[in-house]
């Protein structure tokens, strides 16, 4: 996910803004787009996903439509991962790395056709994403079209939302000749007929709950959100803003770009070493490969940084920047004294389903260690963190 700007003054509107604006929403400028922060209490609208289900709206993703040919192989060069054997009505979640092997942006990838797939982008790095996949796919029997800003994104997280989209659910098309939603996988998508609306409907999300992704055209956004709303209604659903969206990822250890990814930080170091790994044993050439291959090669040095879960051992949440420094036992006077510091918190705050603060850091992987009790610097006093494993939270644990 895209992290948020600090840019208001030409911030992009949704379709669904005025449906918004008649539910209260408290706006902020993300990605450059003027989203819902909240509807009410961010702490509530989270708890509802974990307990029931959220509705959300995502239409500042970008969706751009790669076609023809090669357009297999044009992803295959312009991303790290593969595509060429992703079976059709399945979706890859992968990075676009630079020739130095930093990320210019995570995103997913469906296959709709053995010549047709869906970038799906971060609102703030669409229009990057499009100039790399345009410019990377010269030379390669494939087109590139944009398709953002005629497209909205809503999405239905949450242990109900299969129960909820069921009651609304028309017709389903599985690639496999199915049409029950219960054999719509995760990390796959089918056509579909929701509440009339024609859709693309995944199974995917950015909540750690089971729930739903649905791509429609833009102007038919507002009658598909009411029609959702309405079958949710008596199970609890509520509409859910950013702030509870960016809660939510981190209880389920995803990423955020600004925060665990960027263009100065290696997918090695972001936990994505696997997908390095098998992109360079599975494809020839592509855009980052060798600084890549550096950096995998590297990323079992103990000084190489690696992206780590802290458990809170006190109430203090750790921001974003707070530092984690050398473990307390390396100094015994207990203060910071000639103690360096050895990472940097990338996100943080205080659980709402578990109850005590949580974080993810970059850190050396020397001090990387599960059960290691690490300091974090909260304005300008120490409090212990244990270092976890990812995620922090599990549907059911």
């Amino acid at each position: 996910m895209s992290a948020e700007t600090t840019e208001t003054a030409a911030a992009r509107r949704t379709s669904l803004h005025g449906v918004h604006e008649e539910l209260a929403a408290v706006f902020t400028d993300f990605g450059g787009w003027d989203m819902p922060l909240k509807y009410g209490n961010d702490v509530a609208e989270h708890r509802a996903v974990r307990s029931a289900a959220g509705l959300f709206d995502l239409s500042h993703m970008g969706e751009i439509r790669v076609t023809g040919p090669e357009a297999s192989a044009l992803l295959d060069h312009a991303l790290v991962s593969s595509f060429g054997g992703l079976a059709v009505g399945r979706a890859k979640y992968s990075v676009m790395a630079d020739a130095r092997g930093g990320i210019v942006d995570d995103l997913i990838t469906y296959r709709l056709g053995e010549r047709e797939f869906l970038v799906v982008p971060n609102a703030a790095n669409a229009g990057a994403v499009l100039r790399e996949l345009t410019v990377r796919g010269g030379g390669f029997e494939a087109s590139v079209r944009d398709e953002s800003g005629t497209t909205a994104l809503i999405a239905l997280q949450g242990p109900v939302a299969a129960a909820v989209l069921g009651r609304v659910l028309e017709e389903l098309h599985l690639a496999d000749g199915g049409s029950e939603l219960s054999g719509l996988r995760y990390y796959a998508a089918a056509p579909a007929r929701v509440a009339g609306h024609e859709v693309l409907l995944a199974r995917t999300g950015y909540t750690g709950e089971d729930g739903f992704e649905l791509y429609l055209p833009a102007g038919e956004a507002e009658g598909l959100w009411r029609a959702l709303a309405e079958a949710g209604e008596a199970d609890g659903v509520v509409p859910a803003g950013l702030a509870a969206r960016d809660s939510l990822r981190l209880e389920a250890g995803m990423p955020l770009y600004g925060h665990e990814l960027g263009p100065d930080v290696s997918p090695c170091e972001a936990g994505l070493e696997r997908m390095v790994g098998a992109a360079l044993k599975a494809k020839g050439a592509f855009v980052g490969r060798e600084a890549l291959a550096a950096a995998l090669e590297a990323a079992g040095d103990p000084g190489a940084r690696t992206l780590v879960g802290l458990r809170g051992l006190g109430k203090r949440p750790a921001r974003a920047g707070a530092v984690l420094l050398e473990p307390a036992d390396t100094d015994p006077s207990g203060e910071r004294g000639g103690r360096r510091a050895v990472g940097v918190v990338t996100s943080g705050i205080p659980s709402p389903t578990l109850g005590h603060p949580v974080a993810m850091a970059l850190v050396e992987r020397r001090f990387a260690e599960p059960g290691l009790v690490l300091p974090v610097e909260i304005r300008g006093r120490a409090a212990e963190f244990e270092v976890v494993p990812l995620p922090f939270y599990r549907p059911g644990r």
